[in-house]
């Protein structure tokens, strides 16, 4: 099996199964327990924190565990505006953005927030200067993703966050890191508020976290409980935390060896653009993620040639798995090449990818698109 659809998911690693089984049996208490099993739920909890702070060089006080990105990037962007908005009511977003986040602003928009959203260049870059030009007296919230989860563009992040603090110091900056978490460092000097997520670094579905800067006030979504300052309230997903904390120390441990690796998996997939004709490159071909790869192929459906490659034995996906099952929404394609949506497929790799793996599944490309192309000339 090659699995290249590691942007939607990825397997859980051998060192946070390990821990996680280990960790199941002997460590289950309710972390809000007063007797002993339950500080040392709480320890476990405190020690995961603690290993994420540390790979993001913010405060252990600052983390904040949700049930995932999607929470996180609601809570972020729901709970700042509405514990700002007696400052003023404009918010800016962007094109481009995850599903989470754009449904979060179409909510604010219904709550009469005045929503501007960036556009983005043709390589899915928001520009700068259309941003500065947007920032007034008015402007409570700016939220940017850091790294695109259909096409892998890098926005330049912290030069975005610290043109927005120049503009305003008290303007809160967002931004869902969920694709970059583990895999690209950022500097979060004048990052308020960061979605991360755990099942895009080998740790276990149904964990995130919020990184709220201290200082920084927003409104609780979840209510009925203290847990977290009351600012997600409920008891905490113990294992899920726990994992999450592994993968995150195993993953900026090798950070770099991984991205290299990775790069490299990536350049030997983009040789599919010498052997077929008719393949181009969505995003930010050098200088994008390497993690991610999106091709548009002319001549044939997305779709098809995915369940062509499934058959292979090679899983992709055709974009953003939290909407792929809603053919009427927006894709990032529509807003860069609204032409190209149909033929495109996304590689997303992680560092248990290998050159070979590549190399064989544009082999199969090659093949597969050839047949496809002819079948559907006929």
């Amino acid at each position: 099996m090659i699995y290249f659809d590691n942007a939607s998911t990825t397997n859980i690693s051998e060192k946070v199964y390990s821990v996680v089984c280990d960790e199941m049996k002997n460590c289950f208490a309710n972390p809000s327990s007063l007797h002993k099993l339950g500080f040392e739920s709480e320890r476990k909890i405190t020690e995961a924190r603690e290993k994420i702070a540390s790979a993001l060089k913010v405060n252990a006080s600052e983390v904040y565990f949700t049930s995932g990105g999607t929470e996180a990037n609601n809570t972020a962007i729901l709970g700042a505006a509405e514990s700002r908005k007696r400052y003023g009511k404009r918010v800016i977003t962007m094109q481009t953005q995850h599903p989470s986040v754009e449904e979060s602003f179409k909510i604010l928009e219904e709550r009469g927030f005045e929503v501007i959203t960036l556009d983005v260049d043709k390589k899915g870059y928001v520009d700068i200067g259309q941003l500065e030009d947007a920032l007034n007296d008015d402007t409570i919230l700016v939220s940017i993703m850091s790294v695109n989860n259909e096409i892998g563009t890098m926005q330049k992040i912290e030069e975005i966050a610290a043109a927005v603090k120049r503009k305003d110091p008290k303007i809160l900056f967002h931004t869902d890191n969920v694709q970059g978490f583990g895999k690209h460092r950022i500097n979060a000097k004048n990052i308020d508020l960061m979605s991360i997520s755990a099942h895009k670094i080998h740790a276990l579905k149904g964990t995130g976290a919020l990184i709220i800067k201290n200082g920084v006030r927003i409104e609780s979504l979840i209510h009925g409980g203290e847990q977290q300052r009351g600012i997600r309230p409920g008891t905490e997903n113990l294992h899920g935390i726990i994992a999450m904390g592994t993968a995150s120390e195993e993953c900026f441990a090798n950070i770099e060896e991984n991205a290299l690796n990775v790069k490299g998996v990536k350049t030997k997939l983009l040789e599919i653009k010498d052997r077929l004709e008719g393949v181009s490159v969505n995003g930010d071909e050098e200088e994008g993620s390497p993690y991610i790869l999106s091709l548009s192929f002319e001549g044939i459906r997305g779709e098809v040639l995915l369940h062509a490659l499934e058959n292979e034995d090679i899983f992709v996906s055709t974009g953003s798995a939290c909407s792929s099952r809603n053919k009427k929404k927006k894709s990032v394609i529509d807003y860069l090449d609204s032409s190209k949506r149909e033929g495109t497929v996304r590689f997303s790799f992680c560092a248990d990818n290998t050159a070979q793996e590549a190399e064989k599944c544009v082999d199969v490309l090659e093949r597969l698109v050839g047949e496809l192309r002819k079948y559907q000339r006929r």
